[in-house]
């Protein structure tokens, strides 16, 4: 007989142990409370629009995203630093219009997708769930959650405490195909 309390139980089990595996497979990365996406519609669509950016804050005190710097792929570049001043609320989201500032050149892997029929829709620091966007995915070569990665470091102040964090993690560049099928 189907028991869901035994159910309950193993995934209670498996959420406790899953971090520990990660650890354990050296690739578990802290998950960041400030959340954050670039969209932009000139990558891709041939306008001059500018660079869009949207922060969630999960923590409990404002804050203000000060900057983000794409960290170079090789030691032959220089990193992006994209300055913002952005107020987020305590648990809440913000956005902001910038100028447009190129986050792709220099990268191999997003160069390549991209010549490859791909259209980047997102950068962000979290992986996308393809149900966020509405999709329905049948077919694996027409949406990639993510194909290119890179370094950042994420700058924000606390507002109730006035003090700065530094935090270094991933950005995932979200591609879906140009391609009709």
């Amino acid at each position: 007989m189907f028991n869901w309390h035994n159910i309950s139980s193993i995934l209670a089990t498996a959420a406790l142990l899953l971090p520990a595996m990660e650890i354990a497979a050296g690739e578990a990365r802290e998950e960041s409370d400030v959340r954050f996406a670039f969209y932009s519609s000139q990558w891709g669509e041939n306008t001059d629009d500018g660079l869009r950016i949207v922060a969630n804050n999960q923590r409990q005190h404002a804050i203000i995203l000060q900057s983000i710097e794409l960290l170079p792929a090789t030691n032959e570049r220089e990193p992006v630093i994209i300055p913002l001043g952005l107020e987020v609320p305590a648990m809440g989201y913000a956005d902001m219009e910038l100028e447009y500032v190129d986050l792709l050149s220099g990268d191999d892997c997003i160069e390549r997708t991209m010549a490859e029929s791909w259209k980047l829709v997102e950068i962000s620091n979290y992986t996308l769930n393809p149900s966020v966007r509405n999709l329905i995915i049948e077919d694996t070569d027409s949406f990639r959650i993510y194909q290119c990665i890179r370094s950042v470091n994420t700058t924000w102040i606390n507002l109730a405490t006035s003090e700065q964090s530094k935090y270094e993690e991933w950005v995932l560049f979200h591609f879906e195909t140009r391609r009709d099928f």
